[in-house]
């Protein structure tokens, strides 16, 4: 098999679109593809998942350890003839100064060659050394190739690659020009989800067809080959609390074009505990299912303001399922659709109405990034509820706050690093839900589909 590590100089290089066109190139040719990437990430995951026709899967030094993260890799590779890895940011960026968590470190620790994608913009002779620094500023990184992005034309590129072959050993894999409306646009917090785009799949051709006439498929398959078999390794992944299947029950999981942030790992273990997912559509179902629990992951439920606020019928539906008691938990955009209204430019329209505040939504980032917090014994599920005073690992994107909260709020977790709520408090626990900005990840040092599930059970006996 093939297997490669995609990185860049800095971040909105052209990583994704590159990755995706390859996935899908490689997927084209009747490749088998596993899709990775670096990091927190729910929306580059959704375009590599639809490129390579397979879930993506997130390696993530702050939520993972080393174990896991190995063993992610390697199992989930297992049946692949072509591995790609994407990087996050540049690829030697990262939150530690002596690299311990950068894409470089992760490259080496699982013994990937790295292939550099480059924005050129405004670039010729000058890639030279930039190259020559990035070659040279860690032995241990093992840096083969470099597919140069956005070239102007033929002229920029031939000053680029006579460059590139004066002063560095690096063969250009490929050359990618400047195409209208080949790019996945940006909004707020990065790339706009493969989930919302109706356009996904045709955009992800165009990308293919770009990727496979400007690179060199067959040499980065040449150069990234691995020719020893894939080991599998004992999984580092947390076994379910409770695994018994004779107790099944059906949790409703909001998945539509607002709602789409989900990992992969925390989907497979509602499946390890026996629990049904219950997919719905808060844009277009008039019903909630039935259910003995509900999720409502993250979303953008801000680009979509009328629907979710027109489906009144469904809206009432949820609100009367966690005041009758039903156990819940959302996630940022959960939390804010589960808020009495969303306000965004110049709109604001009602939603479910279950959390007593208005969600206002800002021009700045409100919480971005990694998050610590650490349970209170306000905790509604038991089995974290017993673990009060741990800290967890999660991470936060929000560019929202909850406004107007007309009555005391009881919170979950103590907010060690980042901002949650206000900066020192998240999770609402109220009747049997709870709601954070928090996105939490199904790791070993922090099962919580388990705890979810095995709550959604105590509930229902």
């Amino acid at each position: 098999m093939s297997q490669f590590f995609i990185a860049a100089a800095h971040k909105s290089s052209g990583k994704t679109l590159v990755s995706s066109g390859l996935c899908a190139a490689y997927r084209r040719h009747g490749m088998r593809v596993a899709a990775f990437k670096k990091g927190p990430d729910y929306i580059d995951p959704a375009w590599l998942a639809r490129a390579s026709g397979r879930p993506c899967w997130n390696l993530d030094f702050f939520t993972m350890d080393h174990d896991e993260i190995h063993s992610c890799f390697e199992e989930r590779r297992q049946d692949a003839d072509v591995a790609v890895v994407e990087g996050n940011k540049g690829l030697f960026d990262g939150l530690d100064v002596e690299g311990s968590d950068s894409n470089a470190a992760l490259a080496v620790r699982l013994g990937l060659p790295v292939i550099l994608v480059i924005d050129v913009t405004g670039i010729t002779r000058g890639i030279a050394p930039l190259l020559t620094g990035y070659t040279g500023f860690d032995p241990d990184v093992q840096i083969v190739g470099v597919i140069l992005n956005r070239v102007a034309g033929p002229r920029q590129e031939s000053k680029l690659r006579a460059a590139i072959e004066r002063y560095s050993d690096l063969p250009v894999l490929g050359a990618i020009g400047r195409t209208s409306g080949l790019g996945i646009e940006e909004r707020h917090l990065g790339l706009v989800p493969g989930n919302e785009d109706l356009d996904a799949m045709a955009r992800i051709d165009r990308i293919a067809d770009v990727v496979e006439a400007g690179v060199d498929l067959d040499a980065v398959l040449a150069l990234t080959a691995d020719h020893q078999d894939p080991v599998a390794t004992p999984s580092a992944m947390p076994s379910a609390l409770s695994s018994s299947k004779d107790r099944l029950v059906r949790i409703g999981i909001a998945r539509d074009r607002a709602f789409g942030f989900y990992y992969p790992d925390d989907l497979a273990a509602f499946e390890q505990t026996g629990a049904d997912l219950i997919p719905f559509d808060t844009l277009q179902d008039k019903n909630l299912p039935l259910l003995d629990g509900l999720f409502i992951g993250g979303g953008f439920p801000e680009c979509f303001l009328e629907p979710l606020s027109a489906n009144a019928r469904l809206r009432a539906e949820i609100k009367a399922f966690i005041e009758d008691g039903g156990p819940t938990y959302a996630e940022c955009g959960g939390l804010m659709y589960l808020s009495r209204s969303i306000a965004w430019q110049d709109r604001k329209l009602p939603m479910v109405g279950v959390i007593p505040g208005d969600t206002k939504m800002w021009e700045r980032p409100v919480g971005r990034g990694y998050m610590r917090f650490r349970a209170t014994p306000d905790h509604p599920w038991p089995d974290v509820r017993a673990t009060a005073g741990l800290v967890y690992n999660v991470h936060e994107f929000h560019y929202s706050s909850l406004e107007e909260i007309d009555s005391p709020l009881t919170t979950a977790y103590a907010v060690e690093r980042g901002h949650g709520l206000d900066g020192a408090r998240d999770g609402i626990h109220m009747h049997n839900l709870l709601a954070t900005y928090a996105h939490q990840r199904h790791v070993a040092a922090n099962p919580w589909v388990n705890a979810f599930v095995n709550f959604v059970r105590a509930q229902k006996t």
